[in-house]
């Protein structure tokens, strides 16, 4: 089956107001996220840092680029196969480049490398926007997740 990118980038816009709002962690950090971009297996978003991202030092705190890391992972695989339900973690890893801060403007990129199955596996590069465009690079990430489907 062939989906074209525009339907593609709708479903997972419907699919972030759908499910934001159900999750708390991801609403509180990811409320005002923008869909950039969505092509089968990638998704682009886009998201200005506010207060509620910063650490003490002032840079983008750790555990928000982990949440970032397992949500744009989900959201890679759900355009693969315009899904729903994009699974349960199994193993994230998250490596810490560089920062931004308050203010800055980030942009999310997530991979599905390859959905089986059982098991899902995605990357996520999150970059600093500099005049427009994704550099230098703050963090990425590998997510695996475990998306068989219960027969009923």
């Amino acid at each position: 089956m062939t989906v074209d990118d525009n339907t593609i980038k709708a479903h997972i816009e419907g699919l972030v107001a759908k499910s934001l709002p159900r999750s708390p962690i991801y609403n509180f950090l990811l409320s005002d996220v923008r869909i950039h971009a969505a092509t089968q297996g990638n998704v682009k978003a886009r998201l200005r840092l506010t207060k509620n991202h910063i650490n003490s030092g002032g840079g983008i705190h750790g555990s928000v680029s982990a949440t970032i890391v397992d949500w744009a992972g989900g959201m890679a695989i759900a355009t693969w196969d315009l899904r729903d339900k994009t699974g349960v973690s199994v193993d994230i890893h998250v490596r810490y480049l560089s920062s931004a801060g308050e203010g800055d403007e980030i942009e999310i990129e997530g991979t599905a490398e390859k959905v089986g199955g059982s098991v899902a596996f995605t990357k996520v590069v999150i970059s600093k926007l500099v005049d427009g465009e994704p550099s230098p690079i703050i963090a990425s990430g590998t997510h695996t997740k475990y998306v068989k489907v219960r027969q009923s």
